[in-house]
């Protein structure tokens, strides 16, 4: 489904080449000050423009239609929509018989009977993140103390100490050669309380993992030390504690013990696959001519699009905190706090 969150509850919808795109956002508490300016830092984050990013540009601003009354939150539902302007969707006509390497085509032609709108990837585009970044301005409003702070670890073979030498030639280098490129991103979320989460299906590993991997193009998920840990005798692992706030020596545990977050900050990486629409040819099946042929893809599209990914993966983190937030303040009043 397109839904996420208990308390804080978000749903997403639209196409990339439709009218348009939105997010309705549901338990957002009443008198949170909030006006269009509050958006524009994020959103301009996600914004193409730069080298290795799609040529296709988007106005890309808010137009709230419900939930927000002289610049206060109402407490009802918050309906938010992005009009899609810069649209150009004749190249994709043939993806269902010919469908794109890597993408969506093939799987959503077939879950959906062929009854799924191709253009630009319909509703599996990148171009519905722009949902969960607005989405995620609201959840860091309620999250008023959390800081939030992503950085590009690697892209493709470089690492981030060489992107001020190497990056740009390496993104017009590819950008020539017809290919893409994907890379690994890393969030550090300050100032948590002790106690979110529950122990098991709802930890926070867990509660995050879910969202971060509705973001397309995320292959991979490691909290604290991740896999690199695994290398670690245990007694360099644990995270010995060293005063009586609970704070650490180390944070191999990425900040949360038992699917609860321990006071400590977050700290994880994901892993980002290049992109699938690249203009190098592929021999890849038709399955209207049922043979394999050669699949020359045209349009517009982003040479590394996790380097638009930063800001998505701070907000979508931000709403799947918000809600869990907002069930221990719940848990908190119940008890008589």
């Amino acid at each position: 489904m397109n839904s996420f969150g208990s308390l804080f509850r978000v749903h997403i919808y639209g196409e990339s080449h439709g009218s348009g795109i939105g997010v309705l956002i549901d338990g957002v508490p009443s008198g949170i000050k909030l006006t269009l300016e509050d958006f524009t830092k994020d959103l301009s984050k996600r914004k193409s423009g730069k080298i290795g990013t799609t040529p296709r540009k988007e106005d890309d601003i808010p137009n709230i239609i419900s939930g927000v009354f002289n610049d206060f939150t109402t407490g009802a539902p918050i309906n938010i929509f992005f009009e899609n302007k810069n649209t150009d969707s004749k190249v994709y006509t043939d993806f269902k018989s010919h469908p794109r390497p890597g993408h969506a085509d093939f799987s959503a032609t077939k879950k959906y009977s062929g009854f799924n709108d191709i253009r630009g990837g319909g509703h599996f585009s990148g171009r519905l993140t722009l949902a969960l970044v607005a989405a995620g301005v609201i959840a860091k409003k309620i999250l008023n103390d959390f800081i939030f702070s992503s950085e590009i670890e690697s892209i493709g073979i470089l690492n981030k100490l060489e992107f001020d030498k190497k990056l740009e030639n390496y993104l017009l280098e590819t950008a020539h050669s017809g290919d893409s490129l994907g890379g690994t991103i890393s969030l550090t979320i300050k100032n948590v309380p002790i106690g979110l989460g529950e122990p098991f299906f709802d930890s926070v590993e867990s509660v995050l993992s879910s969202i971060i991997f509705s973001i397309p193009g995320i292959k991979g998920i490691e909290f604290g030390a991740g896999f690199k840990g695994t290398e670690f005798l245990g007694s360099k692992f644990n995270d010995c504690f060293i005063d009586k706030s609970g704070k650490t020596s180390s944070n191999n545990n990425g900040g949360i013990n038992g699917g609860i977050t321990n006071g400590n900050d977050i700290f994880l990486k994901v892993a980002v696959k290049p992109t699938s629409s690249i203009f190098k040819p592929q021999e890849t099946f038709n399955f209207k001519d049922k043979n394999i042929q050669s699949l020359k893809i045209n349009g517009r599209h982003d040479v590394a699009f996790l380097l638009r990914v930063p800001i998505v993966l701070e907000n979508a983190v931000a709403i799947a905190l918000a809600d869990l937030y907002l069930q221990n303040k719940k848990i908190f009043f119940n008890l008589g706090g």
